[in-house]
């Protein structure tokens, strides 16, 4: 029998470069749904990719001195670091510079064209570079984009136009037929508030003022609209009018198109009528969910509110990162960004509820039972409440993830481990032990470890990494699915425990927050210190090629006929050795002599004003300023720098 197949989409991003949490939002949670319907039997589809066309990415390409080929593939890497980085289990990352999808694109233009769907005409109409979006006059708020309030410019220009507005009585029925289509409901209502009553004009979906994106098969002068050619990438992804079309039969159309409420008019009016026109069945569902705010306001590089998940993942973990988007922001409203709130749940649920429980239950099974769960013996109300609560945990999850609501997901799941950590301190076992209560003191560690078993396979889909440790913690061999929970008590018993590590560390707060600041304020001087000629990137092995080591200067003196050249005499370990520094405006010999400094001794030889010198000691310097670099202690000569 055939799985049930669940096809999940993401937008495809576009970025600066400058990743930041906001960024990391739609993906976490279309990551964990992935993870989820996965476990419960679906055969899944997860997409992602990057949106590399554009005029946008065009100007930042040459803003960066570099072509826009070369800009988009420096912003590949990155996200796929990022998504690497948050564990998030794609099926297939798209970019819109693949062969492929550029070659579909065009031949989707060219159906288009012979349907009558497109004509030639020409633009003239208000354009948001950043959001690359066409407005009329009445759109405009305040005379600026509606969606990001920046700045708009007048355009014309022949274009090719897409009939939109021959859709519109289509959608509307479409919409009406499926009113579960646009999620959350408010978002439906705003579509059709905003942009179906007042009528839909047809789209402009061609660009004669730029050269970066698909030329047009039939006007190789005209390049596409960056958002058809973006929303295709959900179809060529799979294989739609390629010779390998199997994808394709057997996911489209999706079951679920994740994204944020800015991009929702794109998703559920320019592509409907898109596949209409192609003759192809809508999406089931497009989610638009809410922003992630900072004190209030949008995430923006150029607002300087942005957070750094690489730094939050290389701090604390990619899960605590996960668990906090998942658990804390309110599905399908803004939610706010706060490293204190990012603090407190870890605090509170990772260490104190979920760390805490497995801790002390392998602690006690190691004491009491020599590190083996013991099998239960006979179950008492208190026990049979805990394994009702956990034989119906994956029923209210899933109603959870049906409404794709993350943090109600999650706080079901935390209800066992909260549940779990009560019965500690209602059994007590260190009681039991002491009364040598044997049998009952089984029962209540083999009720324990079933807790825990539950709670790490639910909570897989969501902080996997975690789920993980939790398994090789009560050596559980996970099955990667959910069939695992149909029973309780007996697949632990038996099992080797190992209590190691803990899960997750308690965050200092103040301190934490002292030093994200100074990373912060590092960072921010670093980016408006003057910027200098770009220097190669060098890989660990280039630099594993150099060797510093420390060097006594044992004596000095001036280079014969130069004012800037000193000569110094070093003592590396055993070994004596002269080098030529130009730095007598700074230091006089005095100075110098006795002074410990780092050698890059594997420098090949040269001869500077007729004086050979073997090696280059290492200087900083801050504009006019030159300081030898020393060990912050005495060393011995000859020590090697790292």
């Amino acid at each position: 029998m055939n799985k049930k197949t669940f096809y999940i989409t993401t937008p495809i991003y576009y970025s600066s470069g400058n990743f930041h949490i906001g960024h990391c939002y739609t993906t976490v949670i279309c990551d964990a749904i992935a993870r989820f319907k996965r476990r419960d039997g679906y055969d899944v589809f997860y997409l992602t990719g990057t949106d590399e066309h554009g005029q946008k990415v065009q100007q930042k390409a040459q803003a960066a001195g570099v072509s826009p080929k070369q800009f988009v593939d420096a912003l590949h890497e990155q996200i796929i670091k990022l998504w690497a980085t948050l564990n998030i289990s794609y099926d297939k990352f798209i970019r819109t510079t693949d062969d492929y999808h550029e070659k579909t694109v065009q031949k989707i233009y060219q159906k288009l064209l012979d349907s009558g769907d497109i004509y030639k005409s020409s633009y003239e109409g208000w354009y948001c570079t950043p959001c690359e979006s066409f407005w009329t006059e009445s759109q405009l708020a305040d005379g600026k984009c509606p969606d990001c309030g920046r700045e708009v410019k007048l355009q014309k220009e022949e274009s090719y136009f897409f009939r939109l507005s021959k859709y519109q009585d289509r959608l509307i029925e479409f919409y009406n037929q499926n009113p579960d289509f646009i999620s959350p409901k408010s978002r439906m209502n705003e579509m059709i508030n905003n942009f179906i009553k007042p009528g839909l004009k047809d789209l402009c979906i061609s660009r004669t003022t730029f050269d970066w994106g698909i030329k047009l098969p039939f006007d190789p002068k005209h390049v596409a609209y960056v958002w058809v050619d973006a929303l295709t990438n959900y179809i060529t992804a799979l294989g739609y009018l390629q010779e390998d079309h199997a994808a394709f039969d057997k996911y489209w159309p999706a079951d679920l198109h994740m994204v944020g409420k800015e991009i929702v008019r794109f998703h559920t009016i320019i592509w409907p009528a898109l596949l209409m026109a192609l003759d192809l069945p809508l999406p089931k569902k497009v989610y638009g969910h809410g922003w992630l705010l900072f004190d209030g306001d949008k995430m923006s590089k150029s607002k300087g509110n942005v957070v750094d998940p690489f730094v939050l993942a290389d701090r604390y973990g990619a899960d605590t990162v996960r668990y906090f988007l998942l658990r804390e922001i309110p599905f399908g409203s803004d939610g706010n960004y706060s490293t204190e709130a990012l603090f407190a749940r870890t605090n509170a649920d990772l260490v104190n509820d979920l760390g805490n429980l497995v801790s002390r239950t392998t602690a006690m099974i190691t004491q009491y039972f020599d590190g083996t769960v013991p099998a239960a013996t006979q179950y008492t109300p208190l026990d049979n409440e805990l394994q009702t609560l956990c034989l119906g945990a994956l029923d209210k999850v899933r109603v959870d993830m049906d409404n794709l609501s993350a943090p109600d997901a999650l706080a079901d799941i935390f209800k066992i481990i909260q549940r779990a950590n009560k019965y500690i301190d209602e059994t007590m076992p260190w009681a039991l032990n002491k009364n040598g209560d044997k049998a009952r003191l089984a029962t209540v560690m083999n009720v324990l470890a079933e807790c825990i078993r539950f709670a790490a396979t639910l909570l897989a889909p969501f902080i996997p990494q975690t789920a993980d440790k939790i398994f090789a913690k009560i050596g559980y061999a996970d099955t990667k699915d959910f069939a695992q929970l149909n029973s309780f008590g007996k697949a632990v018993a038996g099992l080797r425990v190992n209590k190691g590590d803990n899960l997750f560390n308690r965050i200092d707060v103040e301190k934490e927050l002292r030093e994200l600041a100074a990373l912060a304020a590092a960072d921010n001087a670093k980016e408006s210190a003057p910027q200098t000629e770009q220097t190669p990137q060098i890989t660990i092995d280039d630099f594993a090629k150099v060797q510093l080591l420390t060097a006594k200067v044992i004596a000095c003196e001036p280079v014969a006929k130069s004012d800037k050249l000193l000569l110094l005499k070093l003592q590396v370990g055993t070994q004596t050795r002269q080098v030529v520094s130009g730095i007598a405006q700074y230091y006089s010999p005095q100075q110098l002599t006795g002074k410990t400094v780092v050698l890059v001794s594997n420098l090949k030889p040269a001869k500077i004003r007729g004086v050979e010198s073997n090696g280059m000691i290492l200087c900083a310097t801050d504009g006019d300023k030159v300081v030898v670099v020393s060990p912050e202690s005495d060393l011995p000569s000859g020590c090697t720098v790292r």
